[in-house]
């Protein structure tokens, strides 16, 4: 049987005010068909299972509506505004032999071009990666855009959630003219300036991921204190700190 291809189903939410960019890979394979399910919401990280958008309602206070509706997107999309955040998932499509939402089974990759993102919006200077660097995770397929690109991270933070940063250079009058809205006035290619960008690899806002946070030493230390406090509840005190 011929593999699924799993495309992405929605173009980058960008716009040129955004400041920070959430990364992540592919919504469930149910989003690509248009078959959604009772609770999903027509939008990035719309699934009724992913936990981002609870995250964000529960830190913002925003009152979302969790249905598939016009009105559930449109509130998504306004709050995104509001905080100047954009969305640019990195995975344009992969193929699967099983059909479900796991990033492992990923094959024959093929990822956005962020880094050209990036120089068309020239005000972003914060990635916020929904996963780190575990296998098809969005940093690990980061790191290997960057690879390809000659480029590569520097360690700012190694406690979770990790940081580091990165000189995007910006390479000839070509990305100059299309950053500022203008037509080029040359072409010839010439290293012109750098800008640093930084990225943060979140905890997976995924059940998948309950397991990494209840390992962690500042989870259990929590709980010791707060017996009440569950995974979403970890989540939610370090995303609040990023968004």
């Amino acid at each position: 049987m011929a593999p699924f291809l799993h495309t992405h189903p929605y173009e980058p939410f960008l716009f040129k005010e955004a400041t920070k960019l959430i990364v992540g890979t592919l919504p469930p394979p149910r989003f690509t068909i248009g078959d959604l399910k009772e609770g999903d919401v027509d939008f990035c990280y719309g699934s009724r299972d992913g936990q981002l958008w609870p995250i964000l309602d529960e830190i913002f206070k925003l009152n979302l509506k969790f249905e598939t509706t016009e009105e559930a997107a449109q509130q998504r999309i306004d709050f995104l505004r509001q905080r100047k955040i954009g969305i640019c998932d990195i995975v344009a499509s992969a193929e699967r032999t099983k059909i479900d939402a796991s990033d492992v089974g990923m094959e024959n990759i093929q990822l956005r071009n962020l880094l050209g993102y990036l120089r068309e919006y020239p005000n972003v200077n914060t990635l916020l990666f929904t996963g780190g660097n575990s296998k098809n995770g969005p940093e690990y397929f980061f790191r290997r855009h960057l690879k390809e690109n000659g480029l590569r991270l520097r360690l700012l933070s190694n406690e979770v959630p990790r940081i580091h940063e990165f000189d995007l250079p910006i390479t000839n009058a070509l990305d100059i003219a299309i950053s500022r809205g203008r037509q080029p006035l040359v072409s010839a290619k010439t290293e012109i300036s750098t800008r640093q960008i930084k990225t943060v690899s979140l905890i997976a806002p995924s059940g998948a991921a309950n397991r990494a946070v209840g390992s962690l030493q500042a989870y259990k230390e929590m709980k010791k204190q707060h017996p009440e406090l569950n995974t979403i509840d970890f989540r939610v005190l370090q995303y609040k700190a990023f968004f």
